[in-house]
């Protein structure tokens, strides 16, 4: 679906008072999701970028392997819950949400939305502060991001390295920048569940979650052509290009997550039919 070319400033009435759409916020497989567009989730980076108070607001992109791993994980279900706002990653999710009659707008993908909001900042102004990935690759998107959206401030930048005892340290280091939106490139559910617990010593006004964005970003691993996003198939292509790391990940997940929506069909239909 083309995105909608309205702004949040000029449809007021989508949000709750508190800048958080609530009012659309639907439960998919027994995951909550806000139906918003990607050009509304990144006005609400700037609204939030904007406000007078340094509160943390945080946004997690669920794909299927996300959801069915919430599932198992009380602490990701707990974060998830507990998110500003949780956006639909992915066709097939998209899909499913039209089969059970709950539909979102359209998918909103950490890579494609982490690019939109560098640029719409290349153009307002915006401060980020990069966290994950290998130095190496940390230093390849920094040069990367320099080139790209030189009106965007990297206020600093760590790699995902880091162990328990390293937490206050490293929540310090993102606290004292004061960058407008912090960026996490590591993967879930580890982002997910460290984002929500430590988001008020954060003190980042946008927290985002892109999981291996970092590494397509910085030309690291090829992101998957737009005729495989468009068919659902942006999964497969990842399993392609890292197939040791994700092959567990992808096929047992998407097995699962097959087989419980065609049990909630079943049971939708069968629903349908009593009535």
């Amino acid at each position: 679906m083309a995105h909608r070319s309205e702004s949040l400033d000029d449809s007021p009435q989508h949000l709750a008072p508190t800048g958080h759409p609530m009012s659309d916020r639907i439960d998919l497989l027994g995951c909550p999701f806000d139906s918003i567009t990607e050009n509304e989730t990144v006005e609400l980076v700037f609204r939030w970028k904007k406000a007078p108070e340094r509160k943390s607001h945080h946004i997690i992109t669920v794909n299927v392997a996300i959801l069915m791993m919430a599932r198992d994980d009380a602490k990701l279900a707990n974060a998830i819950e507990k998110a500003d706002l949780v956006v639909v990653d992915g066709k097939p999710l998209v899909w499913t949400s039209k089969w059970l009659r709950a539909p979102v707008p359209e998918k909103v993908s950490g890579v494609d939305l982490m690019r939109r909001i560098l640029e719409v900042g290349n153009e307002r102004g915006l401060s980020i502060f990069l966290l994950g990935t290998t130095q190496e690759r940390l230093d390849a998107l920094e040069r990367v991001i320099r080139a790209k959206y030189p009106n965007v401030v990297i206020a600093g930048t760590r790699n995902g390295y880091f162990k328990v005892p390293d937490y206050p340290e490293v929540t310090k280091q993102i606290r004292e920048a004061k960058a407008d939106l912090l960026l996490v490139g590591m993967p879930a559910p580890f982002k997910e569940i460290w984002c929500e617990e430590h988001r008020k010593a954060l003190a980042t006004p946008a927290i985002l979650g892109v999981g291996g964005a970092f590494d397509v970003m910085a030309g690291f691993v090829p992101r998957a052509p737009r005729v495989m996003q468009e068919a659902g198939l942006e999964w497969a292509w990842r399993l392609a290009m890292e197939p040791k790391k994700l092959w567990k990940r992808y096929l047992v997940t998407n097995s699962a997550f097959i087989a419980l929506l065609g049990k909630t069909l079943a049971a939708q239909r069968f629903a349908l039919k009593r009535r």
